[in-house]
């Protein structure tokens, strides 16, 4: 049976039971349950804190789990990033307050406060940078007004909460994040016969909600002698499915076009004299 760790609160929980329901894995009902089974799949779901996943998959006690890429390299666990499943996207900033420092290279001899100290700190020390690391468990922000730091690192979106303490944005990026499924390193090859296949299986399965999620399927009817120019804005993924139509010179178009394009490509193909045009929503598939 695959043993699955998955997060258990935060901004990683919600999503990360959904896209499992998507795939077809049962998901647990209450909060509070912190392990189900789902005989149909022969799967056995953990839900754990999101920072000890890493821990727990290096372990080798669980097989795979789902978890953000800043908490795994944080963690400095013996894991790795298999696939990138596209939710709780962030981005790592350093920030102080305005005019007080111009580069990377500025914060040589500064301490800087960090609720990821395994990050900030690698990220130094590849650039050669000699600074003091202090770990805070959140409100990283307050840090500088009480004198802890000079420097934060943390996650920036909207950068409204930097503005509200009154601190701006420092330099590149220090690396961006996403909720990624991960495995322990080096067990690619050396996983279980009875082990491995499921883990392909899982994979897929998400790679299917991803696509899913990503495409819609399109149909419409064009005239023959507007055909290429059609097939030119609907190409597929492979090549669109052509069927002729009762009506002579007419056929039937059917292709995945990706859904954040579709309602640009359905004005295109109806400037080409293309109609009865319709998107239907991909619920699940294998490519």
């Amino acid at each position: 049976m695959l043993r699955i760790a998955v997060p258990n609160k935060g901004s990683l929980s919600g999503p990360a039971g959904e896209m499992l329901h998507e795939a077809g894995y049962q998901q647990r009902r209450e909060s509070k349950e912190l392990r189900i089974v789902d005989p149909a799949n022969e799967v056995e779901f953990f839900y754990l804190r999101p920072r000890d996943i890493a821990i727990y998959v290096a372990s080798g006690q669980l097989d795979i789990g789902i978890t953000g890429r800043d908490l795994l390299i944080d963690s400095g666990a013996e894991a790795e990033e298999i696939l990138p499943l596209g939710f709780a996207r962030s981005t790592f900033h350093y920030a102080t307050k305005p005019g007080g420092i111009g580069g990377l290279a500025d914060l040589a001899g500064k301490t800087v406060a960090t609720s990821y100290e395994g990050i900030v700190a690698a990220h130094l020390r590849d650039n050669g940078i000699d600074a003091s690391v202090v770990h805070l468990d959140g409100a990283v922000e307050t840090a500088i007004q009480l004198g802890v730091a000079q420097v934060i690192a943390d996650v920036v979106e909207t950068g409204t909460s930097l503005r509200n303490a009154g601190l701006e944005v420092v330099g590149e990026p220090i690396m961006k994040s996403e909720a990624v499924v991960i495995r322990r390193t080096g067990t690619a090859g050396a996983a279980a016969e009875t082990v491995e296949p499921k883990v392909q299986q899982f994979l897929r399965r998400l790679q299917g909600v991803l696509v899913a999620r990503t495409y819609v399927m399109m149909d419409y009817d064009c005239r023959v002698e507007q055909l290429e120019k059609a097939v030119a804005l609907t190409p597929g993924l492979e090549s669109p499915t052509v069927s002729p139509l009762h009506n002579e010179g007419w056929v039937a178009v059917r292709a995945m076009v990706p859904s954040k394009e579709a309602q640009r490509i359905m004005d295109d193909l109806y400037d080409i004299g293309a109609r009865a045009i319709l998107t239907t929503a991909i619920h699940a598939c294998r490519l």
